[in-house]
């Protein structure tokens, strides 16, 4: 959804810019996301394959194949395996406007992550898997957005706060179990963050009385901050990816040029042999 190639194109045909967009973070830390045409595109119901990269489902894991370029400031390969396990898969989506026209639906919050790429990204840890859709581009509808997942004793914590453009608000506040339940909360009060090195405004949600704070960057662009949060739910502290998205910022053309430097567009891929 952020490809210039795609905002350029009028948006028509979005089997035409695909893409499998990674991020590292750290001293070998890379960025990849390669806008491919839609000769780089094959998926039936178990598999998605975009040009050299592929996930696929085996069981009940995701297993997410990796061969990518990053782009500049740091060129080089991105190789290497990620496997999600989740807990349980979730199936409902959540509206995000009044109109229908954006959807989040976050199929697995509660996850156990392996990775393994190459350069130097190793480990194990806590997962996650959602996902986003919609009818229309994100800036014709928001102007700006907040999402937090928290992980908890019991399972999960997510927070999804959106500023529309007509001026409402619209806020999700949802507790996750193992087990596969569901739970919506009362969502604490808005807490400030200092805002990211582009001077994003950033917010999460926060019991009473305490104060977030970030305990690691991961990305920073003009429109968008992803960060290591910490933050206090019904009095226990977590640590959790939250995310800042400011859409005006997003909507101004000047940014597009500055993106395709980021985000390099390949129309054409042959592949040699089946789908995985």
């Amino acid at each position: 959804m952020f490809s210039p190639w795609y905002r350029w194109s009028g948006r028509r045909d979005p089997q035409n810019h695909c893409c499998i967009n990674v991020a590292t973070y750290g001293p070998q830390g890379r960025f990849t996301m390669t806008d491919r045409g839609r000769p780089a595109l094959r998926q039936s119901r178990d598999v998605l394959q975009v040009g050299p990269s592929h996930m696929h489902w085996q069981g009940d894991k995701l297993v997410i194949e990796l061969n990518e370029i990053s782009s500049p400031p740091v060129v080089g390969r991105v190789r290497g395996r990620i496997v999600l396990h989740p807990e349980a898969l979730f199936g409902t989506p959540y509206q995000l406007d009044d109109a229908g026209r954006h959807h989040w639906q976050p199929f697995a919050p509660i996850a156990r992550i392996e990775v393994d790429i190459a350069p130097g990204h190793r480990w194990q840890g806590h997962g996650y898997f959602d996902a986003n859709y919609g009818s229309a581009a994100l800036e014709a509808d928001f102007n700006y957005w907040t999402w937090g997942r928290f992980p908890t004793a019991g399972g999960a914590t997510c927070f999804y706060d959106a500023e529309l453009r007509d001026g409402s608000a619209r806020a999700q506040a949802l507790r996750f179990t193992a087990d596969g339940r569901t739970e919506q909360i009362e969502a604490p009060p808005r807490a400030a963050l200092p805002r990211s090195l582009w001077a994003v405004r950033r917010e999460t949600r926060a019991d009473p009385g305490y104060r977030p704070a970030q305990v690691l960057a991961m990305l920073d662009a003009p429109f968008y901050t992803r960060s290591a949060v910490r933050t206090q739910i019904e009095g226990c502290e977590s640590v959790g990816v939250h995310e800042a998205l400011d859409l005006r910022r997003y909507a101004q053309p000047l940014l597009k040029p500055m993106l395709a430097v980021r985000v390099p567009r390949r129309r054409n891929w042959h592949f040699d042999g089946p789908m995985p």
